[in-house]
């Protein structure tokens, strides 16, 4: 297969890149028509293309010029799915109750009042003996979760001594009067499991049960990769790209992260930013990233993974081309810094790292109601709301029925993805994590522990 008419290799069944051509050392390599990388040495033509000769180009932090280059699309919201209207205003898709742990220490108590509930159980390793910006990460994470519309009741389970004490978390979650919305605080209840079963099932009075008729532009949807292949540029990133497209144009929302697998292909994503201030923020935000790893004295483009090379990836830039297709061509429309809520419909940018669990968090805390989730060498990891996972070859997904739920390989079309989403938003379909109950969240730290 050859993607673009520039490129100099070609993608063969393995997924791995083979040379159209003889290509001298020090020349380019070119995939989707740009460059991921310089050849170390001469390069027969057929002769496989991979890390034993071909390195990135990619170092230090760049300057960057806003050369906008997108079309704005016509919006026309005509399609919609079941969802649950809450008494705050906000849409949900699911109606679980989420019991969130303020502090670790009360994580098995949180799990055992879940169980209880029926619900899912929120465990985190935080909440006490973190500074700063980890500590404000924490709660801030926690905080916007409670509020998440998904959640037809939420348990904040405190334990009493920890920094996140349930009277700063409670000013933390502002107003909280219009949601279903109940509070333990383990260390004065007595007996704490019984306390917590009579709030339990005090909140399971009061949910909202009945599914009603929601605009799809409520819709809002994160956009995720892990375990990448040499076909994940090729079928299921290039399948969520035109999805979000699809989305973008009915009014609703997606949500593209995984800042460093943006470095490399970042000019594409700047040059669609709807104005200068977004491209300020975008460019803030990429630079940002580059210099934590710095801070850190770590190779800023220490990337590809080593199943994405035995998958056929060879370069950051090689691995960030694909992975950006997963934001389509829409404008880039905000930028959103780690925990912040989502507030501009169209495509956004938010800021997190490539690690799936906290990535994937950090979508759920910008209030996205589903997850599509990208793999090419298969994950059974699960976030807490649904995760579509979208293999990017049927040998997975035929491999791991138990973990994949769309075979982009197979079923190419737009319009039938976006079908089968809605349903799935509509909960005709539940997905693979739902049936496992694999339900995770994971809290970005960068900080000391105490």
């Amino acid at each position: 297969m050859i993607i673009h008419a520039k490129d100099n290799v070609e993608i063969r069944s393995d997924g791995h890149k083979y040379a159209r051509t003889d290509i001298p050392c020090g020349t380019k390599i070119i995939k989707y028509g740009m460059p991921i990388g310089s050849a170390t040495g001469n390069i027969a033509c057929g002769e496989h293309v991979h890390t034993h000769n071909c390195k990135t180009d990619l170092e230090g932090i760049l300057e960057y010029t806003y050369e906008p280059d997108f079309t704005v699309p016509e919006i026309a919201c005509n399609r919609s799915f079941m969802g649950y209207q809450r008494p705050d205003g906000q849409v949900g898709i699911r109606n679980d109750i989420w019991v969130i742990p303020t502090v670790a220490c009360v994580n098995k108590l949180a799990k055992q009042l879940a169980d209880y509930a029926g619900g899912v159980a929120l465990e985190h390793p935080y909440g006490c003996s973190q500074l700063g910006e980890d500590h404000e990460n924490t709660a801030n994470v926690l905080a916007a979760l409670a509020h998440h519309p998904n959640a037809g009741g939420v348990l904040i389970v405190a334990l009493g001594c920890e920094n996140n004490t349930l009277a700063s978390f409670k000013q933390r979650l502002g107003d909280y009067s219009k949601l279903n919305i109940e509070f333990l605080l383990a260390q004065d209840a007595g007996d704490e499991l019984a306390a917590g079963k009579m709030l339990i099932d005090k909140l399971q009075k009061n949910v909202v049960n009945e599914r009603v008729e929601i605009p799809v532009s409520s819709l809002k949807v994160g956009l995720k990769c892990g375990g990448s292949d040499g076909f994940s540029g090729l079928t299921a990133n290039p399948l969520c790209g035109r999805f979000s497209d699809w989305l973008a144009g009915q009014g609703g929302t997606t949500v593209l992260t995984e800042v460093p697998e943006m470095f490399g292909a970042e000019t594409l994503l700047f040059n669609r930013c709807i104005n200068k201030e977004i491209f300020d923020k975008a460019v803030k935000m990429v630079n940002d990233f580059k210099n934590y790893y710095a801070k850190h004295d770590q190779v800023i483009y220490e990337n590809p993974s080593p199943g994405n090379k035995a998958g056929g990836i060879t370069t950051l830039e090689d691995k960030s081309l694909g992975c950006v297709q997963k934001g389509g061509s829409s404008p880039v429309m905000d930028v959103l810094a780690y925990g912040e809520k989502l507030t501009t419909p169209g495509l956004n940018l938010l800021s997190g790292p490539g690690n799936d669990p906290i990535a994937a968090t950090a979508l759920v805390a910008a209030g996205c109601h589903l997850m599509l989730f990208t793999t090419g060498r298969g994950t059974p990891y699960g976030s807490v709301i649904p995760t579509i996972k979208v293999a990017t070859n049927t040998a997975l997904a035929e491999n791991k029925a138990n973990w994949i739920d769309y075979d982009a390989m197979k079923n190419p079309e737009t319009e039938a993805f976006a079908e089968y989403i809605l349903q799935v938003a509509s909960g005709e379909k539940s997905t693979c994590n739902e049936k496992n109950n694999y339900r995770e969240i994971a809290i970005f730290k960068s900080g000391v522990t105490l």
